[in-house]
Formats: structure tokens, sequence, C-alpha cells
């Protein structure tokens, strides 16, 4: 069956139409966490589609929501001190109503995740073989060697050598990136339908994380599964992803094709993102263009935008008034809120005006003065984080 794409990029062929009907359907999602300081707003209304034979990359630095969201739609956070608000409809059924024994029946079959860490998320005193065929056994019913056989292919299939001698093996003899494959292997054992890979790459070098991210894309196209790619780095999903959400302090900021989101930029916090990584072709040091500042403070969120105080093109408007989520007039599909978008005459301005002095736009907010508020709750000493 042929996995042809058409020139934007999507799958085509057989799988075409299938695609059209959404496997995944979140919206108005919000997250709260009860800390002794208040309420935090770790996901903030957010909303999106995903149908099966795409990826979804979600983007955002530390603490902007991205591992929330994605454990809320698979029902992995924990039951006290939080409150879920809105939908999420995955193949038809709502899931913020399902107890932990139904979302188990969901998960490994219907959806799996990848996590940051291998070393975490595989036990170290048990034998790859076992992680792997433990899933077989209990979702598929296999039998102790139609388990072992199936292991072993999968354990072929994510690229590692020799994999009947790794079936024996323990996860601290491997290295760093057999680890990952291992943890891509038990994911995909039970076919999922649902695959989140939440920073799959981060503790892996340049050269191993194309080999996992490239290898990620091959076994989607293979089983036509959906995708949700969290990372913090634009670089990863740029030729990996059909969509891009942006996410910033809980809210998705900025939503697009990955064309579209390339080529027509709006938010400055997605400018921002992509300025900040290094280029190869730029001189020998070369000054990052960083982002200047830190996050707002989710128990006591700003009244307007929560990217204010960072942004280099606000106004007064921006901090006394929240801006929505707009399309674009040029692609109605593309959203974005900010009262004063990358392409506006403003924002071309304010970087005229940097690059006359010779300045760094990112490290320059708009606005000299802001409102003094606390350093922002880190809640991953208590929730695990809002990454």
């Amino acid at each position: 069956m042929s996995n042809a794409t058409t020139m934007d990029g999507t799958p085509g062929g057989a799988h075409a139409a299938v695609q059209q009907a959404p496997l995944l359907e979140v919206n108005g999602l919000s997250v709260y966490f009860d800390t002794p300081r208040g309420a935090v707003r770790s996901v903030d209304d957010i909303s999106f589609t995903l149908s099966r034979g795409r990826t979804l990359g979600v983007v955002g630095e530390s603490g902007s929501g991205k591992s929330v969201t994605s454990k809320a739609i698979m029902g992995l956070l924990p039951r006290s001190g939080r409150r879920i608000e809105g939908s999420i409809v995955y193949d038809g059924k709502e899931l913020t109503s399902y107890r932990d024994a139904e979302y188990r029946s969901l998960w490994g079959t219907d959806m799996a995740m990848v996590f940051q860490d291998p070393m975490t998320s595989l036990n170290p005193v048990m034998k790859i073989g076992r992680q792997i065929t433990e899933s077989l056994q209990l979702n598929l019913g296999m039998d102790r060697q139609t388990a072992k056989d199936s292991a072993i292919g999968l354990l072929s299939a994510v690229k590692i050598p020799a994999p009947e001698k790794r079936f024996n093996e323990y996860p601290g003899q491997l290295s760093g990136g057999m680890r990952q494959r291992v943890v891509i292997a038990v994911a995909l054992a039970c076919g999922p339908k649902l695959l989140f890979a939440d920073e799959p790459t981060t503790a892996l070098d340049v050269t191993v994380q194309a080999q996992i991210l490239d290898l990620l894309a091959e076994q989607q196209r293979d089983r036509f599964m959906a995708m949700v790619l969290v990372t913090h780095d634009l670089g990863v999903v740029a030729g990996r992803a059909d969509e891009i959400a942006v996410m910033y302090a809980g809210r998705i900021v900025e939503r697009a094709s990955t064309r579209s989101l390339f080529g027509r930029m709006k938010h400055p916090y997605t400018e921002a993102l992509l300025k900040s990584i290094p280029k190869l072709s730029s001189a020998s040091h070369t000054r990052l263009d960083a982002i200047g500042g830190s996050p707002p403070n989710l128990i006591d969120p700003p009244a307007g935008c929560a990217f204010a105080a960072r942004c280099a093109y606000a106004q007064p408007r921006c901090v006394e008034e929240r801006p929505p989520l707009v399309a674009d007039p040029a692609d109605p599909s593309h959203l974005y809120a900010c009262f004063y978008p990358v392409d506006s005459a403003h924002a071309a301005g304010v970087r005229a005006e940097a690059a006359a002095h010779g300045e760094l736009v990112n490290a320059h907010p708009g606005l000299e003065a802001f409102p003094q508020t606390p350093p922002p709750f880190d809640p991953s000493t208590m929730h695990g984080g809002t990454n």
C-alpha cells in the first residue's frame, strides 16, 4: 500500500479518505492543580483535532503545559488535587468521564506514550523482553512463545541489532539511544492508533536524536497512527509534523499547518522560539537571541497577554486585555492570539529599530515596566510538572 504524500505534505493514496474523520477531538480543555498557594491552571482552554496518519507537533518551553495536555488525554494525571474541564473525544468516546479501569482498557491497544527518559520508564530489574511480552500477553492474549516472537520482531522493527540477544538483557546494558528504541517498541507492541511522543530525544545526542525521530516517523507511516510530538524545539517538528500548536503559559497561542506557520509566522512567541535556535550559518561566537524574562505565575496569571512582559512588540493594550485566538484572513485554519502579530507594521518597525542599533529583539521587552508578580510557582514538585 502506498504511503505517498501530496504536495502539501499530507498522506495520499488509499489512506486519504480515512484521515478526514478525527480520531481525537479536544475542545476547551483546561487542567487545574490544587496547591497550598492556590489553583494552578496548567492547561488553559485549548482545542484541536487529530486524524489517523497525521502528526501534531506541540511546541513550547518548560512549563507551557505540553506534557500535562498529553497526560490528561491519556488519563495519566493523579486523581487527587486536580480538576479537568472541557471535552476529550477519542474515536467517538468521551474520555473525561472515564475511570481508571476504563482508561486501562485503552492503554497499549488504542493509545500509548513514549516518555522523555527511558531509564525512568523502563524497569531496571526486568529483562527487556519481558517488558514487551507483558503487554502482548495481557492485552492481546498471546501465549508465551508467540509473544516472544512478536517482541523480537518489534526489536528488529525499531532497528535494534541482534534482537534475540537484547531480548534477554537488562536496560542498564544498553546505550541511551538503544533504551529509547526499546521504549518505542514497548509503546508500539499492541498496535495503538494514537501515539504520544513526549520529548522523546531530550537526553540523546544530536545524531541519535535524528535516528529516533526518523524511526518514529517511519513507524507512524507504516502503522497509520495519529501522533502527538511534544518538544521545546521548533526545529524538531519543522519537517515531521503536519500541524503545529505553539503553547505558552498553558494556552495555545498559535496553531497552523507546518507550512503556514513557518511561511507566515504570526505570534511573537513563535518567532522568539525560532530565533533562539542556534544556526549553522552564524559566525562563531555569535550571541544567541535568547528570550528574556520568565514565564508568568500561573496561580495569579496576568489579566492581559501572558507573553506581554517578555515581548518586544508589547503595547499597553497587551497588558490590559487578553488577545483572543483569531484566524488569519489569508488562511482561516491559521489561528493566533496576538494584537500586534509578527507581520504587523508595528512589529516591523520594532525590528528595524533594533537592527539599526545592533540589538537582539528577544532580549528587550517592548514595555519598560510591568506590574511585579511573585516568582512563578513550579507545580512539578507536587504533580509531575506542567511541561
